[in-house]
């Protein structure tokens, strides 16, 4: 696996900027969560569909801004964004891809291209990584960083807006944290609305509907200490549970945790 310090010492080096250092990386075999690469950039979940759904898909994300804050949006059969990075190539710049079909995920791919069509478009999601970085800059500790695995995601009794044929459960990503730092991180990330924002729950998961926090439906499962609560934010996988409920034909998303780094920085985000 690709150590992101390296990577991004690495970019500075060779003048290059560490987002695009970081999609170079996947393009040239990085396959692994993307927690930590390039500090400072904003990452991004994707959503990728047939032109007939994107329309319907767009108002979904409309209707559940939380889970589904678009930061990015393709033309139908482009696979560029200049908006998030001029050499930015979403069929090859993310480390491992979801094939879905009638609603199962049948493949995980380092690239699309062979699966790329002329009809299809991209989503670009906000990500929850955008907001760590200012959390950790109050020296707030994010557990799945520091034990360099991917961040425990849930299935929950949540209901998204439905846009049909979007319809489904929210999922959320954990972090846990002691009480005080929970406050702290709901007034940090509040100023981050296009990156998920606020939490959603804070404690209490079964009221959620998640029956066990040492297993995870995506990503994985972290160290929680007594003096912790789980705290809960919208997450940007929401989209691959609304695919699996709506059974549709065809769709592809990135694999949980493995992002597209783009050049937007955090900063800009924030709205405060």
């Amino acid at each position: 696996m690709i150590n992101p310090t390296k990577l991004d010492q690495r970019a500075m080096t060779d003048g290059v900027e560490p987002s695009v250092a970081a999609r170079l990386a996947c393009r040239h075999g990085h396959v692994g969560s993307t927690a930590g690469f390039a500090p400072g950039y904003v990452q991004g979940n994707l959503a990728i569909l047939p032109e007939k759904l994107a329309g319907a898909f767009h108002r979904f994300c409309q209707l559940n801004p939380k889970p589904c804050p678009i930061i990015g949006m393709s033309e139908v059969g482009d696979p560029r964004i200049p908006a998030l990075g001029l050499d930015l190539d979403i069929r090859t710049d993310i480390p491992r891809y979801r094939v879905w079909r009638d609603g199962e995920a049948v493949d995980e791919p380092t690239d699309i291209m062979d699966v790329w069509r002329d009809d299809l478009v991209a989503f670009v999601l906000g990500c929850s990584f955008s907001f760590e970085e200012a959390l950790l800059a109050d020296d707030i500790s994010i557990r799945h960083i520091e034990e360099n695995v991917r961040v425990p995601m849930y299935r929950t009794n949540i209901a998204c807006a439905p846009s049909a044929p979007f319809a489904g459960p929210m999922v959320v990503s954990m972090r846990p944290m002691r009480p005080k730092d929970a406050i702290r991180a709901v007034q940090i990330t509040s100023r981050f609305p296009s990156v998920h924002g606020a939490p959603v729950h804070l404690g209490l998961p079964l009221s959620i509907g998640i029956a066990d926090l040492a297993k995870p439906d995506y990503g994985d499962a972290v160290s929680i200490a007594d003096d912790e609560i789980p705290v809960f934010w919208a997450c940007g996988v929401t989209p691959q549970s609304v695919i699996a409920a709506a059974k549709l034909p065809f769709a592809i998303t990135h694999a949980p945790g493995m992002m597209l780094v783009t050049d937007l920085k955090n900063k800009q985000l924030a709205v405060l």
